[in-house]
């Protein structure tokens, strides 16, 4: 979502947040693929496996951060030239407004971030520390 809203909006592409957010996506990256590469291989090195379960406690913030800051950067640009957006009346009969659609991506972010960052919390936990992690019915 963010790499198209990127691509296709040149005004955006020299803000600081796509750096942000591309260089975090680089690195987190590169240690992902060297841990299944090295996993794959059974010659796992400690250090790749605690980069994996450790470097994501600060990457995965500013990532959210990068990401969040360069969807803000675009709205006055999508707003103004109403890209991407389908108004009434059209053959569809349909309408869509790409602006409105993400401010609820950045929205979504809300609930969706604390899920995904404390599964992964539990993932090290288990990982690095042999925990057994027991899930709550709810």
């Amino acid at each position: 979502m963010v790499w198209f809203i990127t691509n296709s909006i040149r005004q955006i592409q020299n803000e600081e947040s796509v750096i942000l957010f591309v260089v975090v996506w680089t690195v987190t990256e590169i240690t992902r693929y060297s841990f299944y590469t090295f996993n794959l291989l059974n010659h796992l090195p400690y250090f790749i496996k605690w980069a994996r379960y450790n470097m994501f406690i600060v990457m995965y913030p500013l990532g959210v951060v990068g990401e969040l800051l360069t969807i803000h950067a675009a709205l006055p640009y999508v707003r103004r030239s109403g890209m991407y957006s389908l108004r009434l009346p059209n053959k569809y009969n349909v309408s869509f407004d790409y602006y409105y659609f993400l401010i609820i991506v950045m929205l979504s972010y809300i609930p969706l971030f604390p899920q995904l960052y404390f599964h992964m919390l539990r993932q090290r936990r288990r990982v690095l520390h042999g925990e057994i992690i027991v899930e709550k019915d709810e």
